[in-house]
């Protein structure tokens, strides 16, 4: 496995180079969360909007979603 600056690791990741030869793909693990499906009805012009904004950064609309919810719940204020 090469190393490499994190920097650097960013700058190759961004210019859409792989990067996976920087990993160590033998020791990786997958974090077992639980996840409940969940279902959400939207206008068909707001999921255009979505998918539009999924695309322009690189991901998919249910981990924008899942990510738009978790940023929303982190800034609720605390208990009254």
């Amino acid at each position: 496995m090469k190393t490499i600056t994190a920097a650097e690791l960013d700058r190759k990741f961004d210019d859409g180079e792989d990067v996976s030869e920087y990993f160590d793909w033998a020791n990786a693990r997958r974090v077992n969360w639980e996840h409940e499906l969940v279902e959400l009805e939207l206008p068909k012009a707001e999921l255009a909007e979505l998918d539009a904004e999924a695309a322009r950064l690189g991901t998919t609309r249910e981990r924008l979603v899942s990510q738009w919810v978790r940023e929303r719940l982190e800034m609720k204020p605390a208990a009254e």
